[in-house]
C-alpha cells in the first residue's frame, strides 16, 4: 500500500514537472520586450551647444492622404514614382539621402536622424515650423514636427522652433484669423502650452528660445510686443541677422544663415556678434538650389560649391575663432537648397564626421554605418514582430550609448 502511494505521488510531481517545463518552453517562445534605459549624453571636449535646422516638411505617396508625393520631393516637374537606372527615385534636388526619399512623420526615419545627430555631437534641433492653422501643408508640418518632438527626449537631444511668419497673411487669406498678429497670438500660445515647459526645450538665459525666419510680415516692435504681451514669459527671441530691429527690444539677438560667400558670415562675427545679446553662429557645407530646374521658380542666384568638404571646414574654423557659444548647422535637411549635413549618397557620412571632430566627441568608435543598418533592417523586417523588438532593443542601447551592444545586436538579425 505504501509502495503504490509512493509511485502515486512521484507520478503527480513528474506530471507537475513536465506541465511547468511545458509552460516555460512557451513563455521562451514569446520575444522578450526590450530592455529600457534613459539617455546618456555623448561626452565631447567642446562647449559649443551644436544645433541643427530641420525640416519637418516632406511627404510620400503613402504616407499623403491623396497618395501623392509632396513639394518638396517633386516641386513643379519631378516624379519620384519614376526611379532610374542607378535605382534612385526622381526627386527636385541635386543630392540623393543616403535612406532614400521619405516622410517626415515617420518613426523609423526620425529614429534614424537623431541617433546620427546624437553620435555626431548635435545637442539639439531648431524645427521650421508653419504654426497650427489647417492652411496648406502648415498642418502636416505640425503633425511631422509632433512625431519628431516625441522622440527627442527619448535619445535625449533637446529642441526650439524656428517660427515662419511669411506665412501669416496665408492663414488670414483662408478665412482662419482675423489679423496677422492675431493668427501668430494662436501659434504663440500654443508653443507655450505644448512646447515650451517641456525639459528638453532650449531654455537660454532661463527662458524658452524662439527663433524666427526673418521677420517678414512682422516688422514693427510694435506688433511683435503685441504677440508676445499673451505670453506667460517672453521666450528669447532671435531674428536673422540684420533683421533684429524690426523686434525691437522683444528681440534678445539674432542668428547667422547663409549667404553667398563666408564674407558675411565674418562680418557677422566680427562686427556685429559683440553688439548682440545672444548670437548664434552657422555653419553649412554649401548651397545648390533646385528651384529653377524644379519649376520651383526663379534660382535664389548663388551657388555655394561644396568642394568636397572644404566650405564646412572653413565655416566650422570661423565659428571656432569666433569663441560663438551656440551654434546653427544650416541644414539637416533641406534638399532643394543643397545644404543637408544629412547622409547622401554623394558625400556619404562625411559632414556629420566632420561636425563629430569639431565638436570634439570622445569616442572615435564608427556608428554611423551601424545606424544606418538599423533603419535597413527596420524596413526589411516590417512585419517581424520578433526583430523589431530586437531592434528596438538596439535603439535602447545606441541611446544609452552602448553602441557595441547595438551593433552585436543587429548583426544578429538574419
Amino acid at each position: 500500500m505504501k509502495r503504490s502511494i509512493t509511485l502515486l505521488f512521484f507520478g503527480i510531481m513528474n506530471i507537475l514537472v513536465a506541465a511547468g517545463c511545458s509552460s516555460d518552453d512557451k513563455k521562451s517562445d514569446k520575444p522578450t520586450e526590450p530592455e529600457t534605459f534613459e539617455p546618456v549624453a555623448i561626452e565631447k571636449t567642446n562647449s559649443t551647444k551644436i544645433y541643427v535646422h530641420y525640416m519637418s516638411w516632406f511627404e510620400t505617396n503613402e504616407s499623403s492622404a491623396d497618395k501623392k508625393w509632396g513639394y518638396h520631393w517633386t516641386m513643379a516637374n519631378k516624379n519620384p514614382n519614376n526611379i532610374g537606372a542607378n535605382n534612385r527615385r526622381e526627386i527636385a534636388s541635386y543630392y540623393y539621402p543616403l535612406i532614400g526619399p521619405y516622410h517626415s512623420g515617420d518613426k523609423n526615419v526620425i529614429e534614424n536622424h537623431l541617433l546620427l545627430m546624437k553620435y555626431s555631437g548635435i545637442d539639439g534641433v531648431l524645427i521650421d515650423w508653419y504654426g497650427t492653422f489647417d492652411v496648406n501643408d502648415y498642418r502636416m508640418v505640425k503633425e511631422n514636427t509632433e512625431q519628431l518632438i516625441a522622440m527627442l527626449n527619448k535619445v535625449g537631444l533637446e529642441y526650439a522652433i524656428v517660427y515662419e511668419d511669411r506665412f501669416l497673411p496665408n492663414v488670414v487669406n483662408a478665412g482662419k484669423a482675423i489679423s496677422v498678429t492675431g493668427a501668430a497670438k494662436t501659434d504663440l500660445a500654443y508653443l507655450q502650452t505644448n512646447y515650451f515647459g517641456d525639459k528638453n526645450y532650449i531654455k537660454i538665459n532661463g527662458k524658452p528660445l524662439l527663433l524666427n525666419f526673418g521677420p517678414i510680415v512682422l516688422q514693427t516692435p510694435a506688433e511683435w510686443t503685441n504677440v508676445f504681451n499673451t505670453l506667460t514669459v517672453k521666450p528669447t527671441f532671435l531674428t536673422l541677422w540684420g533683421e533684429s530691429a524690426d523686434a525691437g527690444d522683444n528681440a534678445s539677438g539674432e542668428y547667422a544663415w547663409v549667404y553667398k560667400n563666408s564674407t558675411t558670415l565674418t562680418n557677422f562675427y566680427t562686427n556685429t556678434m559683440p553688439k548682440l545679446g545672444v548670437a548664434m553662429g552657422s555653419a553649412y557645407p554649401g548651397f545648390k538650389d533646385f528651384y529653377a530646374e524644379g519649376g520651383g521658380g526663379a534660382a535664389i542666384g548663388w551657388t555655394i560649391e561644396h568642394n568636397n568638404g572644404a566650405t564646412l571646414d572653413e565655416t566650422l574654423s570661423l565659428a571656432k575663432n569666433a569663441n560663438v557659444n551656440y551654434l546653427q548647422l544650416v541644414t539637416w535637411n533641406d534638399f532643394g537648397e543643397g545644404t543637408m549635413f544629412e547622409p547622401t549618397v554623394e558625400f556619404g557620412y562625411t559632414y556629420i564626421e566632420k561636425v563629430k571632430a569639431f565638436a570634439g566627441v570622445k569616442s572615435t568608435e564608427t556608428v554611423f554605418p551601424d545606424i544606418s543598418k538599423m533603419y535597413n533592417l527596420r524596413m526589411d523586417k516590417k512585419g517581424n514582430a520578433d526583430a523589431q523588438k530586437k531592434i528596438d532593443q538596439a535603439f535602447n542601447y545606441f541611446v544609452s550609448m552602448q553602441p557595441a551592444k547595438a551593433k552585436q545586436l543587429l548583426n544578429e538579425i538574419k
